[in-house]
């Protein structure tokens, strides 16, 4: 896979492309290549207000060159002045000169292998939810069906979460009353919150009622009672049964498609051509049967989503004054204050200013073990709090906390097709037609060239056309995708589509940021040598030099000296130098805080301190020497612990499959070598600056290795989006991280990373599975058209039964556990 620097990140500090790789025992100078900056869309519009922009969200990018593709393709179509695409965020800007301009772009898209929809379209864009899908060849005909109709601009149907996105220009009602007449029910989302589906009792009961009649019927058969009345039994229950199908197969072959409702509506009406009534009968009951099993079934992969969406509650206690006034979420601004009482659900995202307690915070981040909390401590909306009363201020409106985006992102993530399910699409597409023209030219040529009877032929062609349908194979991929993401999210793990979660079970190498990553994050003043002067004075020239930096390093020092009461001296001209410290003037002296390469620079004897530094160094600790442009006045130690769950987060990842796990940092050499040892990585790369990782990736990459890179989505950028697959952690505090990575762990831990590349494994082995369990249930059914051994409810049971089997055997992935 083509990788290349993304110099597009929002978040990252540096452009840089390529330097050397960085080994664990030496540093080569990094040579940047030179990027030639496009002129970004906002530029544009600055510079010519007459400019149209529109954003689109992207689906199907494999990696950051199929940015580069669109954008070249794209910008050659008229009036098309700009294209962006961001393949982190799968989110593309487009600036023309007129609005016209825009009309071709999605068409142009699909021609270059994507697609793409509208996030700020000026058409009437909806979400619709859609009940009655039996398979995804339903959503295929409701998609043929609307595309038909002028008002619609573009249309998209997902049979496994039962959305429906539509950009149209006539009213919902009209949009609804079309669905209707194909047989399905669309409905606009209520709230938020999820609404209890009702229950299709009708349908049950039709179904039962047909049974009944074929069972009258065949009864009646073996009796005194006229064959008449038996088959007008049967052909009762047929309309019973076949009502609804055969509805739906007109308008499907209205709209020039083949779903399984044309076959087995052409099978039920052949058979009873023939005087083959109570098949024709049995096939409608069974296919409504299974139509109904595979329903329920599909149901509990949705349950996944609408779960998350009840974990908050819909109303919550506001203080106004010194009263408690029960509001909905909705009703609740920024800056309210509301009130949260022992075992009840946070229902806001929010800041503590009163109390402290312990809070449950498995449902968004899949931790097992509460967190404490107190006041400063933020708190996300459906979490738990476990014991004593909390004060919040709301910080997010119910549209915009932790749990609403990740329910937005892991339906997004559903709706989107992975590779595989692509591919089986465009084989159905093509393989569907091709078996109903072999079905007729069998009905056709062998009784034409007196190879057997007409009727013969014609009952083996319906047979050939029941078993044509690919509906097992069709649903074979996308039910596994949605069950697989649905159990991620439920366990703090969000996984943004097919793509990624197929990419996740290849993966052969993680490379890990080192901190924040398998380390707290948080160093501390460990050790402190004075060489001149007190201790005081020299924490005091210290924090003056360093209460300005945000290096992790940097914010240690500033603390252990205000715990300390030390007061900063007055600084001046404060100077940062990249890589190797800070420098300022205090009381007329110019003041350094930095590595050993900075004062060898400054050609000051280090004669007393290198021997103690690299013996520090040698510790893991890393060392901020404190001088002058003569003297040396102490050394400062810092060291970084490793986080408790990253030794055995590894070690899972080994058994799970992983060849090769590897840490990526800035630290020396000694520092490096001692976290690796504790952490149990198979190798790391030390002293490296911010682009060395992007090479370090390459490097694994180019050894054969598809390569994850683990990060915290906003310093670690280029190298998450140079990476196979980008990982990001502790999204439930970092908005960025959330919209950058391709995977999302929403613990500030590793925990869950062993568990994901296990569920993701385990995914496409039940893809393969349901593949070639569909293939062979086909071939095999072919196989016995053709000696007789076939009867046609024989062929129905195999198709509705397959793709039942596959449907339970992808629901499997909602259940399972490492």
């Amino acid at each position: 896979m083509t990788n290349q620097c993304c110099n597009s990140h929002k978040n990252s500090e540096k452009t840089c492309c390529s330097s050397t790789v960085q080994s664990s025992t030496k540093q080569e100078k990094p040579s940047c290549c030179n990027h030639n900056e496009q002129q970004t869309v906002s530029t544009i519009l600055n510079s010519t207000p007459s400019f149209e922009t529109m954003s689109y969200r992207v689906h199907g990018m494999d990696c950051a060159a199929c940015a580069l593709t669109i954008e070249k393709g794209l910008s050659k179509l008229k009036d098309i002045d700009e294209v962006k695409v961001n393949f982190s965020t799968a989110k593309m800007q487009v600036a023309a000169s007129n609005a016209d301009a825009f009309l071709p772009i999605e068409t142009e898209i699909q021609k270059l292998g994507y697609s793409a929809e509208p996030l700020n379209s000026r058409g009437n864009f909806k979400t619709y939810e859609i009940a009655g899908m039996d398979c995804s060849s339903c959503a295929k005909s409701i998609e043929n069906h609307l595309n038909t109709n002028p008002a619609v601009k573009s249309v998209s149907v997902n049979f496994s979460t039962g959305k429906m996105k539509i950009e149209h220009s006539n009213t919902a009602e009209d949009i609804i009353a079309e669905v209707s007449k194909i047989g399905y029910k669309a409905s606009l989302p209520v709230n938020k919150q999820s609404s209890p589906k009702a229950k299709n009792k009708n349908g049950n009961a039709l179904v039962m009622l047909s049974g009944t009649l074929i069972a009258l019927g065949f009864i009646g058969s073996f009796s005194d009672i006229s064959p008449l009345l038996s088959t007008i039994l049967y052909a009762i229950a047929m309309v019973i049964s076949g009502y609804k199908p055969a509805r739906s197969a007109f308008y499907a072959i209205k709209s020039r498609s083949l779903d399984m409702n044309v076959l087995m509506s052409t099978a039920a009406i052949g058979a009873a051509l023939i005087g083959e009534w109570l098949e024709g009968a049995t096939v409608v009951w069974l296919f409504a049967i299974g139509n109904y099993l595979q329903t329920k079934s599909i149901e509990r992969t949705r349950d996944s989503i609408r779960n998350l969406m009840d974990l908050a509650p819909p109303e919550a206690w506001v203080k106004v004054d010194s009263d408690l006034i029960k509001k909905s979420v909705e009703e609740i601004n920024i800056g309210d204050i509301i009130v949260v009482k022992p075992g009840e659900k946070i229902p806001l995202d929010g800041e503590i200013i009163l109390g402290e307690s312990s809070v449950n915070q498995a449902p968004i981040t899949g931790e097992s073990i509460p967190v404490d909390k107190s006041v400063g401590d933020s708190v996300y909306a459906g979490t738990i709090n476990e014991h004593g009363s909390l004060d919040i201020k709301v910080t997010k409106l119910v549209e915009d906390t932790t749990i609403s985006k990740i329910i937005n992102l892991v339906e997004e993530a559903q709706e989107q097709k992975a590779p595989t399910e692509a591919f089986v699409d465009k084989f159905a597409k093509i393989y569907t037609p091709i078996v109903f023209i072999l079905a007729l030219v069998m009905m056709v040529l062998p009784p034409l060239f007196r190879f057997g009877t007409w009727g013969e032929w014609f009952y083996k062609g319906l047979e050939l056309l029941v078993v044509a349908c690919p509906c097992a194979l069709v649903i074979s991929t996308p039910v596994a995708i949605v069950s697989a993401i649905g159990n991620a999210a439920k366990n703090g793990v969000l996984i943004k589509g097919g793509t990624f979660l197929e990419k996740a079970g290849t993966i052969t190498a993680i490379a890990f940021d080192k901190t924040g990553t398998l380390t707290e994050g948080k160093p501390k003043v460990s050790d402190i040598k004075i060489l001149t002067g007190s201790e005081g004075e020299l924490l005091s020239i210290a924090l003056s030099l360093e209460e300005h930096s945000t290096h992790p390093i940097a914010k240690s020092i500033v603390g252990y000296a205000n715990e300390k009461g030390i007061q900063p001296k007055q600084g001046e001209l404060f100077k940062n130098i990249v890589g190797k410290g800070v420098q300022a003037t205090i009381e007329g002296e110019i003041y350094y805080a930095g590595n050993l390469k900075l004062f060898e620079e400054l050609h000051i004897s280090l004669a007393e301190v290198k021997k103690y530094v690299q013996d520090i160094q040698s510790k893991g600790k890393t060392v901020v020497i404190i001088g002058m442009k003569h003297e040396i006045i102490g050394v400062i130690a810092v060291s970084d612990t490793i986080r408790e769950t990253s030794a055995s987060a590894l070690n899972a990842l080994k058994q799970s499959g992983v060849q090769q796990t590897v840490m990526l940092t800035g630290d020396n050499e000694g520092t490096a070598k001692l976290i690796a040892s504790e952490a149990n990585v198979h190798r790391y790369f030390a002293e490296l600056l911010p682009e060395d990782k992007v090479e370090s990736i390459k490097k694994l990459q180019n050894e054969g290795h598809y390569v994850a890179m683990v990060g915290d989505g906003i310093n670690d950028a280029p190298a998450l989006a140079t990476a196979d697959l980008g990982i990001a952690m502790g999204g439930a505090g970092t908005d960025t991280a959330m919209e950058t990575a391709d995977i999302v762990l929403m613990a500030d831990n590793l925990d869950k990373l062993p568990h994901t590349m296990k569920l993701s494994r385990k995914a496409l082995t039940i893809i393969k599975q349901n593949i070639w369990f569909s293939i062979i249930i086909k071939a095999a059914a072919l196989v016995l058209i053709f000696p007789g051994f076939l009867t046609l409810w024989m062929a129905v049971l195999s198709d509705t039964g397959a793709a039942l089997i596959v449907i339970l055997n992808s629901i499997r992935l909602l259940k399972f556990k490492e």
